[in-house]
């Protein structure tokens, strides 16, 4: 106590002053807050997180060799890092390619923020173009299971498929599930409101879901239990439509209460403004008339 008394003692009070916090600061610091957030959510996508332990671990070792003065450790780091970074921009340069060409998208992703109008018509037509789909493959009992990515990234299911990136068409998902077509077998990743991959395999639940279901209700309730993510799945027995969500099974679905489920609430609520605004023109227009 007698010491942090000294110290405490010893600081003149009268210079010191609280430091100006400018709008410039502010947009710098969040700024790079998002940089960090992005560079570090990247990261974890790739095989980069792998290299990223590497990197730390190598760090620690020269930490504790420079404080026990292990010089041969020091010198052998010393000398493969000189080395490395070349080596590393060679290894990862897909994972480098990749992440710039995600830094494009994401900017284009920024660009709808201001366009919240057009991002929810798309959503809504994404959301009709699966219905669709879905329930014309269950009239024929065609066996299909769609993946639809909400916020949790699901990177690892993307990379265990085929790559896509198109257009949702109920056309292209109802020609994906199409029996004996290289690309039926497996689930159909939706991200971003286009077809990102197909064929991808998900981890089953080993929960207890009824000896009537098969691989595929497993595996969509597998797949909800690790993410936030809508699994629909078409029975190609019965031709009923189910959907998991946060490790349940909703069996049995109709059209009505499919896109209820899929349909969030902020654009369950822009759907009902929207349909109010429709009827106060209606009534108005009615009252025209009447007058």
């Amino acid at each position: 106590m007698e010491s942090l008394f000294g110290y405490m003692s010893g600081i003149n009070f009268s210079t010191l002053s609280i430091p100006t916090i400018r709008l410039s600061d502010i947009i710098d610091m969040t700024l790079a807050a998002f940089l960090i957030y992005y560079v570090m959510k990247w990261i974890k996508q790739t095989r980069a997180w792998f290299l990223l332990k590497g990197v730390v671990i190598i760090l620690v070792i020269s930490i504790l060799s420079y404080q026990f003065h292990f010089y041969t450790i020091s010198l052998v780091i010393q000398k493969t890092l000189s080395v490395g970074i070349i080596a590393i921009i060679v290894l990862f340069q897909p994972e480098f390619r990749k992440a710039l060409e995600q830094l494009g998208k994401s900017s284009e992703s920024f660009a709808n923020i201001f366009r919240p109008e057009d991002e929810l018509k798309e959503k809504q037509r994404v959301i009709d173009e699966i219905i669709c789909a879905c329930f014309k493959m269950a009239k024929v009992k065609t066996g299909a299971l769609i993946l639809i990515e909400q916020d949790v990234p699901l990177g690892d299911f993307n990379e265990s498929g085929i790559k896509i990136d198109a257009i949702v068409s109920n056309q292209l998902l109802i020609n994906i599930f199409e029996n004996k077509t290289p690309l039926h077998d497996g689930a159909v990743l939706i991200r971003q409101n286009r077809v990102a991959a197909a064929t991808c395999i998900l981890p089953l639940t080993s929960t207890e879901i009824g000896l009537e279901l098969g691989t595929r209700h497993r595996a969509a309730v597998g797949a909800s239990e690790v993410s936030d993510a809508y699994a629909i799945v078409v029975s190609e027995e019965t031709g009923a439509v189910s959907v998991a969500y946060g490790g349940k099974l909703y069996k049995n679905l109709n059209e009505a209460k499919l896109r209820n489920m899929l349909i969030s609430e902020e654009n369950r609520t822009s759907h009902k403004i929207s349909l109010w605004k429709d009827k106060k023109k209606n009534g108005k227009k009615k009252s025209k008339r009447n007058s």
